[in-house]
């Protein structure tokens, strides 16, 4: 699949800003580092190649690169995750989600996180891939959780039981769904991929809508814990 005409063009003026690594500390390169490997990964991947390519940009070497980022490209790429994780709440904190019903928070949560990555379709399509690697398939549910558990926060949840771990296992399957669906949508503004957002929010609230009903009607029976406790302690 073609990338988008912003990943496709690399001038010099699009490049980092040359550093002095005598100055720097590598701490202090992570940031330019990073920056510089964006422009590479729509062609390299998340790879040595790039995190090579992009310290020749920022003029240092790749002795100087590794000791700011150890982990190397699979490094970068958790670093990058959690970058977008921050704008993400910093963009959904400026919108007026209390107002709105719980769906719809999600659904906006879901589709500003999308549209913040309309121009590096292919940079997100090279994450997915590196991420799906047998050796990355921890780092791609950690990073696929923290997605989830910002726009929930975001959303307002102060769930502290074991809706916090059911939300976020849901909105997780969503946004994996509605990540694969928007990736090969060619359709103008995305309009395939938001009506397709809206039908598995719709599924998700179905399934709630049924889950609560059914703590309702069982509301009133007996709990078998409590049973099973007081055989244990019949006395009690």
């Amino acid at each position: 699949m073609a990338t988008s005409q912003k990943e496709n063009t690399k001038t010099t003026a699009d490049k980092a800003p040359e550093l002095n690594p005598v100055e720097m500390t590598p701490e202090e390169l992570r940031a330019p580092l990073l920056d510089a490997m964006l422009s590479h990964v729509p062609f390299d991947g998340w790879t040595s190649k790039a995190v090579e390519n992009a310290a020749a940009d920022v003029n240092i070497s790749n002795e100087m690169a590794e000791l700011a980022f150890p982990g190397g490209a699979t490094e970068m790429l958790e670093v990058h995750l959690d970058n977008a994780n921050l704008i993400l709440a910093e963009k959904l904190a400026t919108l007026d989600l209390p107002s709105m019903k719980i769906r719809d928070r999600i659904t906006l949560a879901v589709r500003t996180r999308l549209e913040q990555n309309a121009d590096t379709r292919e940079t997100v399509r090279r994450g997915l891939f590196t991420l799906a690697l047998p050796q990355n398939l921890a780092l791609g549910s950690k990073a696929l959780w923290n997605s989830a558990d910002t726009m929930w926060r975001a959303a307002g949840d102060t769930s502290t039981d074991h809706n916090w771990y059911t939300k976020r296992a849901t909105l997780s399957a969503v946004y994996s769904a509605v990540l694969l669906f928007w990736l090969n949508d060619e359709s103008k503004g995305f309009t395939d991929t938001w009506a397709f957002l809206d039908r598995r929010i719709e599924d998700v609230m179905k399934i709630e809508t049924a889950k609560y009903k059914m703590r309702q009607a069982t509301a009133n029976f007996p709990s078998l814990s409590q049973f099973l406790g007081r055989l244990r302690y019949p006395g009690e």
